[in-house]
């Protein structure tokens, strides 16, 4: 009996561990919220750049309505974060350092291969330059996506994001 008891207890806490996020040990620049099943701390996933970075990097080469010219956008891939923080909702509220905020479905971040931009040219974004994180869509890869509906969810200086139902 007393080692079934030690066996649930061991179950119990490597469970709870596995829903578990590390701590940042720096400063935070994301942090998600909502109907997520990981965290590390008070129900909400907090990300500093190192977390980030950890997590399934993807670069996309893309014109965007916000450049110039095309520039490679690189940093952790929207589905990864999803996956990072077992998001069970299927919509998205992304919201920026000033409170602008767009709906996006998760599918967007799982399907179409979007990327939570944190370099921009192999640089780290500042606030100035759009950053610390600017959801961007392979738009060059596909045509359809250059359009209203994706220019208006392509957030940039991201701060928050909420996993709705």
């Amino acid at each position: 009996m007393k080692y079934l008891l030690l066996f649930v207890l061991t179950m119990v806490v490597s469970v709870v561990q596995a829903h578990e996020l590390p701590a940042p040990q720096g400063d935070v620049i994301l942090t998600v919220s909502g109907n997520i099943t990981r965290t590390n701390g008070d129900g909400l996933a907090r990300f500093d750049r190192a977390m980030l970075h950890d997590l399934q990097q993807g670069t996309i080469t893309t014109a965007t309505p916000w450049f110039e010219a095309a520039h490679d956008f690189s940093g952790p891939l929207g589905m990864a974060l999803l996956d990072a923080v077992g998001a069970q909702g299927a919509n998205l509220r992304v919201i920026a350092l000033n409170d602008y905020a767009a709906n996006v479905p998760t599918s967007d971040l799982r399907d179409l291969g979007v990327v939570l931009a944190t370099r921009l040219d192999g640089q780290v974004m500042s606030v100035r330059d759009k950053g610390p994180l600017f959801l961007i869509y392979p738009f060059d890869d596909n045509p359809d996506l250059f359009h209203e509906v994706y220019f208006g969810r392509s957030v940039w200086q991201i701060a928050r994001i909420d996993v709705g139902n």
